[in-house]
């Protein structure tokens, strides 16, 4: 059996916070959820996190400031920031992905978060077979 995935889930509304976590957990992840950056931060540092999901607007520390400190601490985990204010996509942050808050489907949240872990991992190792067989006895067809 695959070991679960864990997402850091990152929101300081209560309410939404438990939605995406019943929804990811129904898929099968595992979710540590934080209701600020500050908190993310040091919960991210205890290791084990393979996405981050977060909320832009946040007291304390936005999620551009937190997806800031977690890519310095690992540049290859990957980030998904959401917010309400769509004009915030023109500014410059790390996130690998961002979706507008109640503009995108749930499916099209879970085939992003998939891609993302997908890309983390990094394709499947190939492993090639020399199917070429020696010849057997040291002899060779038509020999004489």
């Amino acid at each position: 059996m695959k070991p679960k995935k864990t997402i850091l889930c990152v929101d300081d509304n209560d309410q939404l916070l438990s939605i995406r976590k019943v929804i990811l957990e129904t898929r099968g992840y595992r979710v540590m959820s934080c209701a600020n950056g500050r908190e993310a931060v040091d919960v991210f540092k205890g290791g084990g996190i393979d996405l981050v999901l977060t909320d832009l607007a946040m007291p304390e520390m936005d999620g551009s400031e937190l997806i800031e400190q977690i890519k310095k601490l690992s540049p290859e985990t990957p980030a998904i920031l959401f917010s309400g204010k769509i004009r915030i996509y023109e500014r410059s942050n790390r996130a690998d992905v961002f979706l507008p808050k109640g503009m995108f489907d749930p499916m099209e949240l879970m085939e992003r978060i998939r891609l993302l872990l997908v890309k983390k991992r990094g394709p499947k190792r190939v492993v090639r077979v020399d199917l070429s067989l020696p010849a057997i006895g040291g002899s060779q067809i038509g020999a004489a």
